[in-house]
């Protein structure tokens, strides 16, 4: 390894980035972290810091954590030296609460959790801790997915309250993507529970939801500098369930629509 390094500290920074650039963020850290000043300044650099992916994600879509001894170099040597440069975090469920709470990250914006158990987010943002203390005005960026492979299926009500919690906790949210890409993820509906939410800041939102009426119930002007939507929905069907959406999403400049299901009604429920 020593080796190694003798023969990288050779080469120009430009082709030391280049190399590195082929590497993940996670890697070129935790691979020359500590090698040597110049190496560090290097990797510590904004291309490398400001993004970091600290799981292992598979293509079939799972996440795990990183092994033991990677998630101990990063807790105890490489995130507190970084961490005023970190901008983004992508984080799993069974280590993201260790990795929020090794450091402070005053310049965090973004957010990605990843496999989350609904019951952690619960808990996440109904107690009073240190992350809903320190991140409620800082992320701007979030992304939720809610494990799919929980013991007991999740209820309609928990989703819902879990997304009220977020535009209560995150004061300063633009950009929000609620749940998954898996047909099977936990889905957002109103239909029984009727939360007040509204943000005056969302400019973006990604999520699934169990009902058409439940897109109606989003787009009552409840965010209105919303300028982009996209929905998927389980089921387009008729519904008893009056939703008084009279007002528009002045902003509003995209908007995705799409269903797991075969749509029947069709030139009564979506048509203008």
């Amino acid at each position: 390894m020593e080796h190694l390094f003798t023969e990288l500290n050779d080469l120009p920074d430009e082709i030391l980035m280049m190399i590195f650039k082929k590497l993940t963020n996670t890697e070129v850290l935790y691979s020359l972290t500590g090698a040597n000043k110049r190496l560090n300044q290097i990797v510590h650099d904004f291309t490398f810091t400001n993004h970091l992916t600290l799981m292992i994600s598979l293509s079939n879509g799972s996440t795990y954590p990183l092994s033991d001894p990677t998630l101990n170099q990063f807790c105890l040597h490489i995130l507190p030296k970084i961490h005023d440069k970190i901008k983004w975090l992508d984080l799993e469920s069974s280590s993201m609460e260790r990795i929020l709470l090794t450091t402070n990250y005053p310049n965090l914006t973004g957010l990605g959790l990843y496999n989350i158990h609904a019951e952690t987010l619960t808990r996440l943002f109904t107690d009073e801790n240190r992350f809903t203390c320190t991140f409620n005005n800082q992320i701007l960026s979030l992304i939720i997915d809610i494990d799919t492979n929980e013991q007991q299926n999740v209820s309609e009500d928990v989703i819902s309250i879990i997304f009220t919690y977020i535009f209560t906790t995150f004061t300063n949210l633009e950009y929000l993507k609620f749940g998954s890409s898996s047909v099977a993820c936990p889905r957002l509906s109103f239909y029984i529970l009727s939360p007040f939410i509204n943000s005056s800041n969302l400019l973006e939102l990604h999520v699934n939801l169990e009902y058409f009426t439940d897109c109606l119930y989003l787009c009552d002007r409840r965010f209105n500098r919303l300028h982009t939507l996209y929905v998927n929905i389980l089921r387009i069907q008729s519904s008893n369930l009056i939703i008084n959406n009279t007002e528009k999403l002045p902003k509003l400049k995209c908007f995705s629509l799409s269903c797991n299901n075969d749509i029947y009604e069709y030139d009564e429920l979506i048509l203008p």
